[in-house]
Formats: structure tokens, sequence, C-alpha cells
């Protein structure tokens, strides 16, 4: 880059080529999965009743599209403007939002499910996930109203960022740690207190879907902590959607393993596995 532009620009000019290349390459990335689960999927959209497990699986699936699409079309469109940036981005920070929900329940429903259905334990989590859902919003959204949006000065670099007061948004991924560690404590806590006793195929799938679930959660809002404190310019929020997009394709890949498992134990049967259908009975008698 030419040398009549500070270190300051440059280095902001990087960064945003940097956040480009991620989003293009997650774009890219999730197509791909798309690809590889069309076959799947399309059984189970066309074999399966629509219920409120189908709606969700849904949701969480087709989101990351919508939010592809307007990211992409931040991090390319010429010209942007201040005003434009944080219209867009809170547009997309409303498809993230939206994702994260979808995706959590689908594992907070399973661990109520692995805990017998027992209503403290679901009182539990669902008053933790919403308590953690309002905050996440209201600093997400305050921070991005008093954040401004700031765009490269060389020709040829497009993209903006939130040049101060971003900081604050490892709030969003601090209260998702929490969570996380709490829904997989509960999670290894039920695991130790019935390995001995379960025997069905189904439930130790589940088993092995939520801890591995919660694990890339811990470990994925663990480095957006670490990059929205440390590092400035367009990389604080580089793998923010990363890990959105991360856990839209654990939750429905891990629900559609699910169903192809319960399916195929079951020929006669062509049913959607319904969140009230997740019960212990269903695994004891599935296996």
């Amino acid at each position: 880059m030419d040398s009549k532009y500070s270190t300051d620009a440059i280095a902001a000019a990087r960064s945003l080529q940097v956040f480009t290349y991620i989003y293009t390459s997650m774009a890219t990335f999730w197509t791909y999965d798309y690809a590889c689960t069309i076959h799947e999927e399309g059984i189970f959209l066309f074999c399966s009743p629509w219920k409120r497990v189908k709606l969700l699986y849904i949701v969480t699936r087709y989101v990351p599209f919508l939010l592809f699409a307007a990211h992409l079309y931040l991090n390319f469109l010429p010209d942007e403007t201040s005003d434009t940036c944080q219209f867009v981005n809170n547009i997309c920070s409303c498809f993230s939002l939206v994702s994260f929900v979808c995706s959590e329940f689908f594992f907070i429903f399973r661990t109520y499910v692995l805990w017998d259905n027992n209503k403290v334990v679901l009182v539990a989590m669902l008053s933790t996930f919403a308590i953690a859902t309002a905050a996440a919003i209201a600093v997400s959204f305050s921070t991005t109203a008093t954040a401004p949006f700031e765009t490269s000065s060389i020709p040829g670099i497009t993209g903006c960022y939130q040049s101060s007061g971003s900081m604050m948004l490892f709030v969003p991924y601090l209260l998702l740690f929490g969570l996380e560690l709490m829904l997989i404590s509960l999670t290894l806590t039920c695991a130790i207190q019935k390995w001995r006793i379960s025997n069905s195929g189904l439930y130790g799938i589940i088993l092995k879907h939520n801890v591995f679930y919660y694990a890339c959660g811990l470990v994925f809002s663990l480095v957006n902590i670490l990059t929205s404190l440390l590092l400035d310019y367009a990389y604080s929020g580089m793998f923010q959607d990363f890990q959105c997009v991360v856990h839209a394709i654990l939750a429905t890949r891990m629900y559609l393993h699910l169903w192809h498992v319960n399916r195929n134990g079951h020929p006669s049967v062509f049913t959607s596995i319904d969140l009230s259908d997740l019960t212990p009975t269903t695994y004891f008698e599935s296996s």
C-alpha cells in the first residue's frame, strides 16, 4: 500500500481485508456443508410432519444465509457511510441473535430431557438463558449505537468497522460462556449419574452431541472474549459470526443425525422427533 497513508490507515485496511476473507470463507463453508447434507435434509423436510421442532430446524438452518447475504453486502459495498454500516450491522446482529437463540434451544431441551423432564432444571436453564439473552441484546445494541463506524481512507478497500467503544462487545460472549458452562455441567452431572444404568443408543448419541456442542461453545466464546478485548480494528469482531455459524451447523447436523438414527431404528415409522417426544422412555425403547 502507498506510503502516503498512515500506519493506522494501513492497519485498518488490512483488518478489513482479513474480515472480508473470513466472511467469504465462512459463506463458502456454509454452502459446502449445505450441499453435503441436502439429500438427508430433503428426506427430513419431506418425510417428517410439521411440528415445532421442524420449524425450529428450518429457522436455525436458513437464517445464516440471510446473515451472510447482509454481511457480504456490507463487506463489498463501495462508498459506505457510517449510518449505512450501523443499519446493516443492526440487521446482521438480529440475524445472529435469532440463530444463536434457536441453536441453544435445541440443546436446552435436550438437557431437559436428559434430566428426566425435571421442571426445576428447565426453569433454571430458561431463566438463565432469558437473562443472558436480554443482557446481551442490551449491551450489543447500546454499544453499536455509541461506537461509530469507520471506513478505510484507502481507495478500493471496502467494508467498515467500529473504531472505538467496541470492547464492550465481549460481554455477550462472556454471558454465553457462563450459560454454556452451566449447561455442560448439567449434562456431565447427568451423565455421571446415569452412565451405568443407560444402555440406550439414542441416549448416548444425545449425550455426546450435548457435550461436544457445549465444548465448542465454550472454546469459541473464549476466543471472542479475547479478540474483543485484545485486538483492534475489524480484527476484534472477526470470529463473532463464525461462532454463530458453527453453532447453527452443529445444532442442525446433530438433530438431523438423531432423526435419521431414530428413523432407521424404526423403518415403519416416518415421524419426526418432536421436542415433547424427546423423553427418556423414548430413548430406552428405541435402543
